[in-house]
């Protein structure tokens, strides 16, 4: 076993001499990734107790960035969602916004995603969450957080279910695309967080939306990156 190891931390030293000169400022981390896996599968029992929580929490799928990196890397990302998804935002039936705190934040309004009482993706919908789910699975240093929300028709209870059955839906949608399941939190909030007023027949389809968080996993605070926004 310590022979494969010595043997395989060889192999990443080399990587990291080979690569060095590459233009990649997240080479550290990629290489830094590959010693990690090495490491793990020859002595498992011997990771520190921080990276076992780190692995348990986000799991061995997500990358992490450095601090300087972060900002580049979502503008990066946001710019790559705002190409694949031009029409959907020309028609508002998407709104991308970058927070201060380099999160992500992209609506899917109801009207162009769900029937109303429905928690089936419309069919011509699909396709936009695909394209989405194809650019979110390449920015792998990001824990994607799918909350659903609802009007007040109805009881708390079924709507409660409602916008997390909506949720689990987009998921299902940005996974079957290829994102890891390891990096996606589902949520359902019901009709406790309306954007406007449910008086009317159009703020209540305001109301009723999905929201998507892409939250950087960022080295030295990755449990940030779990806490839903």
């Amino acid at each position: 076993m310590y022979r494969a190891l010595r043997h395989g931390i060889v192999m990443v030293c080399g990587l990291a001499l080979l690569t060095g000169c590459a233009d990649d400022p997240y080479q550290k981390t990629k290489i830094g990734a590959a010693l990690g896996a090495i490491v793990g599968a020859g002595a498992g029992a011997a990771i520190d107790s921080k990276n076992r929580g780190r692995g348990a929490a986000i799991g061995a799928a997500v990358g992490v960035l450095t601090g300087g990196g972060v900002g580049l890397y979502m503008d990066k990302q946001k710019k790559a969602i705002e190409e694949a998804l031009s029409k959907e935002l020309a028609n508002h039936d998407v709104e991308l916004r970058k927070l201060p705190d380099n999160s992500i934040e992209v609506d899917l309004k109801s009207e162009a995603s769900f029937a109303s009482g429905s928690t089936d993706v419309k069919p011509s919908f699909s396709t936009a969450l695909s394209k989405l789910g194809g650019v979110v699975k390449q920015y792998d240093s990001t824990m994607v957080h799918v909350i659903g929300h609802t009007d007040s028709q109805g009881s708390d209870s079924f709507n409660k279910q409602l916008s997390e059955r909506r949720a689990l839906a987009v998921a299902g949608a940005l996974t079957a695309a290829g994102v890891d399941s390891s990096r996606v939190r589902t949520e359902g909030r019901g009709e406790a967080q309306p954007e406007t007023s449910n008086a009317t027949a159009t703020g209540r389809s305001e109301n009723r939306r999905v929201e998507i968080y892409l939250k950087p996993v960022v080295e030295g605070k990755e449990q940030d990156a779990l806490q839903t926004p």
